[in-house]
């Protein structure tokens, strides 16, 4: 601050208020990382205090509380079917007692090929369940288990003997069942087509069939009104019904099912098809309108205590994962004020050296350690185990005055809708945190009543003057619901609780293509600081907010405003293409020794950061490289978004992340197909100029030096810049090798084409300079390089 002495005071300045910025956003990541815990759930104490060894699959001696699961999905092509029914398969097999856990499957494109897809997995799920049980194969998701080695692992099953077999036999199956999904975008045509002949001959109308021959009340294949996305009825459909809390052995082999499972639990939990109901006119809110509904559901159907949360493209990859939340959902330290318990992200079909950083291990194995020593991580969007009142807006039992039960509030219709059952089933699921016991369908009502509910509280019209997305459920209007809604809950006075476990709880698939990596980013990102400059800011949070919860909760929120300093210096190269000196601070050397201090104690933090978290040095590179490739194009584009939404307009359109279709089980296509496509975006376009800028920085200094343009001192202070320029191109070196294409499989090209490049801006700069400013340049000979020729060149006297 004491040496102002700058050629251009605007752009010093800029560095001053720059570093300022960088130094207090350093600051705030590491408040959050002061008390790393990790905890660990003992699972064999879980079992023996609430579910002693019964029949496998469990029995009715179990005390464990009872799971609602949510599985969301939109579209059967963008989000391949298999991919998605192997999550359902994966649920429906898991470790945890069959009549305790109901699954809820959100269609929210209320298409027919999703609904029959789910009966035709409700069918072999009859035979993978049991299976799973029998043998207790991990993982329980069938495409990612027959894709691993056959002997992966010890057995651990009891039939030793009969596994061999009975894996031949149920791949056979499970083979057929993919093949009988693939079919279903052609039989489903084909059927309503001949329906539609027999139709028209009647005057009837073109529309999509189901297999009795009736209307599909959802999305028809020809959109026509009342049947188009965007506008359809409410779809409720109990694929499977509740089973009992009762074991129900199977049949020994025969010759119709060579599986012996007479010794196994067959039974399946219950399954639930939902469509809810869209009409135009109204905000649907996405995947947020579509899990408050499932929760409206969910309630009158099973009413469970706890839910959790998938995408269609995660599935369980450790069966015991449920039994896992519990231990801290139970726990009689911390449980009874736990709202939630967040696994990490991990990832099937990323590319061996993760290079969009995928894993993002450095926030899930580091920063979420040490969110858990504060009030708990935030929610990430899948993976995730609620406690119901939580979601409802209770208050946790250390905030509640007297004897800490929570209790309707005086208006019940205005906070939660018209539902009297719904409305009752509120209180219900509280109580049941303390009793564990499997709550029985909801009696009072009978059947056409109950449709009658399902259907009303799946309406467009439910939430209408009621606080579903503002204060109940999950929140509204925001492109991170996830993030918002768990710092709801925090503001509460609620808690979290991290848990990671091995093998990975579950898994999924992430996008390893370039572009659509950077439009996920660039949802995150504006929707983080959509946060902070709404209601939800965290600063305007009450005092049940933990100080360094409300650090951490800035700091997530406000990161992408430091792209506009990042985007400045990375542009900041351009005065080395300047045929004079100039300087951002004077003297030159000891800013520079000062600035690069400070980078490489805040480098040597990070990998102590890496190695008390236990990740290795590439996921600290790749977090350092995907920053850079964010703060050059993405995050510029999230502060457009939200300065636009900040003035009342409509803001940046978030494109939803596509699936790689590698995982969708139909023509195969080369492994990593997906990391080798360049999708040309606008969202390219900043980061492909801050590349060029800095290789033209470096060829123009190597220009210089080569026609002896500058001195010894010259140069010895210019290579604090030059070495920046290669630092930023190094990080940026994933963006280049994205937007090569197929090119990217021979790095070595990469490397070619830079010192071509290099070579031909220094002798192209030489010459401008020769011809702009001759006296800038001064006579060289050829003979320093060519032997033999002795002549000396003057660039004064060159000429265009």
């Amino acid at each position: 601050m004491r040496h102002r002495d700058s050629d251009s005071m605007v752009l010093w300045w800029i560095t001053v208020v720059g570093d300022f910025w960088f130094g207090v956003s350093w600051l705030l990541n590491q408040a959050s990382k002061l008390n790393p815990i990790r905890r660990v759930p003992n699972i064999a104490l879980l079992n023996e205090q609430f579910d002693p060894p019964a029949v496998a699959g469990g029995g009715g001696s179990s005390q464990l509380p009872c799971v609602d699961v949510f599985i969301n999905t939109v579209d059967p092509v963008d989000e391949p079917v298999l991919c998605t029914m192997n999550s359902v398969l994966s649920i429906l097999a898991t470790d945890y007692p069959v009549g305790r856990h109901a699954t809820y499957f959100s269609d929210d494109g209320g298409s027919l090929v999703h609904y029959e897809a789910l009966l035709e997995t409700a069918r072999f799920a009859a035979l993978w369940a049991p299976f799973c049980r029998k043998h207790r194969v991990e993982p329980r998701a069938p495409e990612s288990y027959f894709a691993a080695a056959a002997a992966d692992g010890p057995y651990a099953g009891d039939a030793p003997g009969q596994f061999l077999d009975d894996r031949r036999h149920v791949r056979r199956e499970y083979e057929e069942f993919k093949e009988r999904l693939a079919a279903l975008f052609t039989i489903i045509p084909q059927r309503s087509e001949a329906y539609e002949r027999e139709s028209t001959k009647r005057g009837g109308a073109r529309a999509t069939y189901m297999a009795d021959g009736s209307h599909w009340p959802g999305t028809w294949i020809e959109p026509a009104e009342n049947h188009k996305k965007g506008q359809h009825a409410a779809i409720v459909q109990v694929v499977l019904k509740h089973p009992g809390d009762e074991p129900q052995l199977g049949a020994p082999a025969s010759s119709d099912s060579p599986l012996d499972l007479s010794a196994v639990d067959v039974r399946l939990p219950m399954l639930v098809y939902i469509a809810r109901e869209k009409r135009p006119g109204y905000d649907h809110q996405k995947k947020a309108g579509a899990m408050n509904v499932q929760l409206r559901v969910s309630a009158l159907l099973s009413n469970a205590p706890f839910i959790i949360n998938f995408d269609g493209d995660h599935y369980i990859n450790n069966s015991a994962a449920f039994r896992a939340a519990m231990c801290f959902m139970l726990d009689g330290r911390h449980g009874e004020d736990t709202a939630f318990v967040q696994f990490p992200q991990r990832f099937d079909d990323v590319d061996p050296t993760d290079r969009y950083c995928n894993h993002n291990r450095v926030f899930f194995d580091a920063t979420a350690l040490g969110l858990n020593g504060l009030q708990g991580p935030s929610y990430v969007g899948t993976g995730c185990m609620f406690r119901r009142a939580a979601l409802y807006s209770a208050d946790p039992p250390r905030w509640q005055p007297g004897d800490g039960v929570s209790k309707l509030p005086d208006n019940p219709w205005r906070q939660f809708g018209n539902s009297m059952p719904f409305i009752n089933s509120v209180p219900l699921a509280t109580h049941q945190e303390h009793r564990p016991v499997a709550p029985p369908p909801p009696a009072s009502l009978d059947d056409k009543r109950l449709a009658a509910e399902l259907a009303d509280v799946s309406t467009c019209a439910y939430e209408d003057g009621t606080e579903w997305g503002y204060g109940v459920g999950w929140v509204y209007n925001i492109a991170t619901e996830d993030v918002v809604t768990g710092f709801r809950i925090h503001r509460k006075g609620w808690r979290s609780m991290y848990c990671a476990m091995e093998p990975d709880a579950f898994r999924g698939t992430a996008p390893i293509n370039l572009t659509e990596r950077l439009y996920q980013i660039l949802r995150w990102s504006g929707g983080s600081l959509d946060m902070f400059l709404s209601r939800n800011c965290p600063l305007l949070a009450g005092r049940r907010l933990h100080p360094m919860q409300r650090v951490a909760y800035t700091n997530m929120t406000i990161y992408p405003i430091s792209a506009a300093f990042i985007f400045a210096y990375d542009l900041l190269p351009l005065m080395w293409l300047s045929g004079s000196e100039f300087y951002i601070q004077k003297p030159f050397q000891t800013y520079a020794a000062y600035m690069f201090a400070g980078i490489a104690m805040m480098e040597m933090s990070g990998l102590v950061e890496i190695r008390w978290a236990g990740l290795t040095l590439l996921d600290w590179c790749r977090n350092e490289q995907f920053y850079m490739i964010g703060a050059t194009g993405v995050y510029p584009a999230a502060v457009l978004h939200s300065l636009l939404r900040l003035v009342g307009l409509k803001g940046l359109p978030f494109k939803l992340t596509s699936k790689p279709q590698s995982a969708s089980g139909g023509e195969a296509r080369e492994r990593f197909a997906e990391l080798y496509d360049v999708q040309w975006a606008p969202l390219l376009v900043p980061t492909v100029v801050v590349t060029a800028v800095n290789v033209a920085a470096i060829g123009a200094a190597a220009g210089r030096v080569a026609a002896g343009g500058w001195s010894f001192a010259q140069l010895a202070g210019a290579a604090g810049g030059l070495v920046f320029n290669a630092w930023v191109l190094l990080l940026l070196y994933p963006f280049v090798l994205g937007i090569m294409g197929r090119w990217s499989k021979r790095p070595y090209l990469l490397f070619v084409m830079l010192v071509v490049a290099l070579a031909a801006i220094a002798l192209a700069h030489v010459a401008l300079l020769a011809v702009l400013a001759p006296g800038s340049v001064p006579p060289f000979r050829l003979g320093r390089w060519w032997s033999g020729v002795g002549a000396i060149i003057s660039p004064a006297s060159w000429r265009f």
